[in-house]
Parts: C-alpha cells; structure tokens; sequence
C-alpha cells in the first residue's frame, strides 16, 4: 500500500521514487537488466506474491520503462522488456549494488560485475561529464534549473 505521494514535489528524486520507489520495483528492474523478461521467472527469483508483481510491472508499462509484448495466446502471457528508459536506470541499480557490496554485503559481494573489453571489476565512479574530474558533493553548486518552481527544494548553504 502506498504511503505517500510525491506528485505535487518539484524534484527529479521525488519524481523518480513515484515510479521505481515502491519495494520490489528495483529488484524488478535489476532482472530485467540481467535478462529476466517473463512474469513466472520473476516470480520465482525474487519470491514475490504475483499480485505485487503485477501492480509493480504494470506501474513500470505504464511509465515507459518496460514494454509488455504478447509471446503466447491462450492463455497470453507476456515478455516485458526494457525501454531505453529502463536501461537508463542501469547507472542506478549498479550505484545502489555498489555501495549495498560497500555498506550491507559482510560477507563480501554476492556479485561482482566485470568489464568484458579489460576484464577489470567495474564500479561507478561519477565523473564531470566535461572535464572528467571525479565528483563529490561538496565540488558541486546547486543551481535552478529551467523546470523550477517557487517549491523546489535547494540546499541551505
């Protein structure tokens, strides 16, 4: 059941969680990064109860992360797969894998994710996009961006 809403928050990480904040959303998203595309094998490897399942998939079709494409008939069953939107969240789940191998893992990485070009461990390392400088919150400014409203929160300082 859903807690609270974000719709009326002028802000892009209240706007995300509307979408993918609800449990099991990510996790969802995570096998279908990983190639799990039909509603029984995420059923079976996340555990989840089907009408869980159903309301997040649909949450997902419904904002254009997946696409649900008929692969059966009688009964139809479906594939859903990521939208380029939904790969977008690549960046995402690998940042919260990371810091989860980082912070929650006391045993270690369950997995570990490596380049196939170098065949090195990758991990997500924000850089500026111009200069390559790597990025930590406090070589940031924050400014208004051209969707901003008189509500949009902005850091104190």
């Amino acid at each position: 059941m859903r807690r609270t809403t974000f719709t009326d928050m002028n802000c892009s990480v209240a706007q995300t969680l509307e979408i993918v904040g609800e449990w099991w959303t990510l996790l969802i998203i995570r096998d279908a990064l990983f190639g799990v595309t039909r509603f029984d094998e995420f059923s079976t490897r996340l555990g989840i109860a089907r009408n869980v399942l159903t309301q997040r998939l649909d949450t997902l079709v419904e904002h254009g992360v997946l696409t649900k494409d008929p692969y059966q008939d009688k009964p139809v069953r479906y594939d859903y797969r990521l939208t380029d939107k939904g790969r977008d969240l690549w960046t995402v789940v690998a940042a919260l894998r990371q810091w989860g191998d980082k912070w929650a893992a006391d045993d270690g990485a369950p997995i570990v994710t490596t380049h196939r070009t170098c065949g090195h461990t990758m991990t997500v390392e924000p850089v500026c996009s111009e200069c390559h400088e790597p990025l930590v919150p406090g070589a940031l400014r924050v400014h208004r961006g051209p969707g901003a409203r008189e509500n949009t929160p902005f850091p104190r300082h």
